[in-house]
């Protein structure tokens, strides 16, 4: 997912990479001849990469030499909104196929690039909607998180308004707060997270109720929260799994979307939303209200038959 190339101010005076003091042009030299003028510096790699997701500002949009068909130039408009308000961009075919070329992948058929596109903005789609699922919990705190969350999953679904779409990335009820936004992203693909790592040595260890297939890509995405007391910054990790393909032939790919544990809010974010459930669960929960609603529809049926004999 790529936003459009914007341009970095550059400061003549000081070149990135400088100390933060740099003598004046006209100080003084041990010597008398004129000092040889300092080769121009180049740029160094981070400075050619966007900052808001570490890929490069030139991702080109032109067919590559070896490339046997044309692809689509155009980019799809994600539903995920940027720190300025607007929405992100997710790179053209093109992009794509440039970009994987660029990283040494020269055996990718031209032909697959449009497929992989369309996985990889799902994917993205799919984070976002888990990460606003957070959000709806918890941006006003862990109090109001726990209240949402103490009858387990489905409930919170209906108390947010998302039961018929828990995956939707746009709905946001807080009239006061302004929604979540996608400030920027990194992926990290070498760096397992820990909780990716545990699940491997337990797959390892009893691989009949746990899997032990590592994450194929790790990501950071770090989003602004708002709410009464401000706005902050909240770093999420998300693992990417792919599972078995479906009977069809299309693959299936699992999400594990978290709040980074960089602080004792995150980790209790994650006991509330992960403890509850379990709790309710446990408890009997879900028992406890299909035997309530039971009673509720076998006490609505009474008072119809009752009214239908006094009509008679």
């Amino acid at each position: 997912m790529t936003p459009p190339p914007s341009k970095v101010a550059e400061k003549a005076s000081t070149p990135q990479g400088a100390c933060p003091y740099v003598p004046p042009e006209n100080a003084s030299t041990p010597s008398s001849a004129a000092a040889p003028a300092p080769e121009p510096a180049k740029p160094g790699l981070f400075a050619r990469l966007n900052p808001l997701n570490n890929m490069p500002f030139d991702l080109s949009n032109k067919r590559a030499e070896q490339q046997s068909q044309d692809l689509p130039l155009e980019r799809e408009t994600s539903t995920i909104p940027k720190g300025d308000g607007s929405l992100w961009e997710y790179p053209s075919p093109q992009q794509m196929y440039n970009a994987m070329l660029r990283k040494g992948y020269t055996d990718t058929p031209a032909d697959a690039v449009e497929s992989m596109v369309a996985v990889h903005n799902f994917l993205n789609e799919g984070a976002w909607a888990e990460i606003m699922g957070w959000e709806r919990r918890f941006a006003r705190g862990i109090p109001e998180g726990y209240r949402i969350c103490a009858r387990g999953e489905e409930n919170a679904n209906i108390a947010l308004g998302t039961a018929e779409d828990p995956f939707d990335t746009t709905t946001w009820d807080e009239k006061d707060i302004p929604p979540p936004k996608l400030l920027r992203f990194t992926g990290r693909p070498t760096e397992p997270t820990p909780k990716s790592q545990i699940l491997q040595w337990l797959g390892w260890a009893m691989p009949s109720k746990f899997d032990s297939n590592a994450p194929f890509d790790r990501h950071d995405w770090f989003v602004e929260r708002c709410n009464e007391k401000g706005c902050e910054e909240v770093r999420y990790v998300i693992d990417y799994y792919e599972g078995a393909p479906e009977p069809t032939g299309e693959p299936v790919f699992y999400l594990d979307v978290r709040p980074a544990v960089d602080g004792p809010r995150s980790a209790a974010e994650r006991m509330v939303r992960w403890g509850t459930d379990v709790w309710w669960r446990a408890s009997g929960g879900v028992v406890r209200e299909v035997k309530k609603a039971e009673e509720a529809r076998k006490k609505r049926e009474e008072e119809q038959f009752a009214n239908s004999r006094n009509y008679n």
